[in-house]
C-alpha cells in the first residue's frame, strides 16, 4: 500500500498515530493555568496581567511565556477580560445653579 501511495512506511505510520508535539503539550498546560488565573481574578485580567501572573508561576520552573502566546491561547479559549466603564459624575448643566451671597465681599473679575 505504501508503494501505491508513494510514501515510506515511517511516514505512513507516523501519519496514522500522530503524537502531540512538545509545543502543543506545553500549550495544553498553559491553557489550564490561564483559565485558572482568569477565574481567580474574576475575569478582570487581560493579556498583560495574566502574562505577569503566569511568569511569576513559571519562574521557579525556569520557564517563560510571551504575551503574544498568551493572547493566542486566550483567543482559542474564547476568553477576554471584562471591561467596565469608569464612573462619571452627571453634568452640572442639567441642574440649576443657585446664586449664593458674596460673604467675603470680593470683587468678581472677568477671566481673561
Amino acid at each position: 500500500m505504501c508503494r501505491i501511495l508513494g510514501v515510506s512506511r515511517v511516514q505512513y505510520y507516523r501519519y496514522r498515530s500522530p503524537k502531540p508535539s512538545k509545543r502543543r503539550a506545553e500549550d495544553a498546560g498553559l491553557k489550564q493555568r490561564i483559565l485558572r488565573i482568569f477565574a481567580e481574578f474574576k475575569q478582570r485580567y487581560g493579556v498583560m496581567k495574566i502574562h505577569h501572573e503566569l511568569n511569576l508561576e513559571l519562574q521557579p520552573l525556569q520557564l517563560r511565556c510571551s504575551p503574544r502566546r498568551i493572547s493566542r491561547l486566550m483567543k482559542k479559549l474564547d476568553i477576554h477580560s471584562v471591561t467596565v466603564n469608569k464612573w462619571k459624575a452627571a453634568s452640572a448643566s442639567k441642574t440649576k445653579v443657585e446664586q449664593r451671597p458674596n460673604l467675603l465681599k470680593q470683587i468678581s473679575r472677568p477671566l481673561v
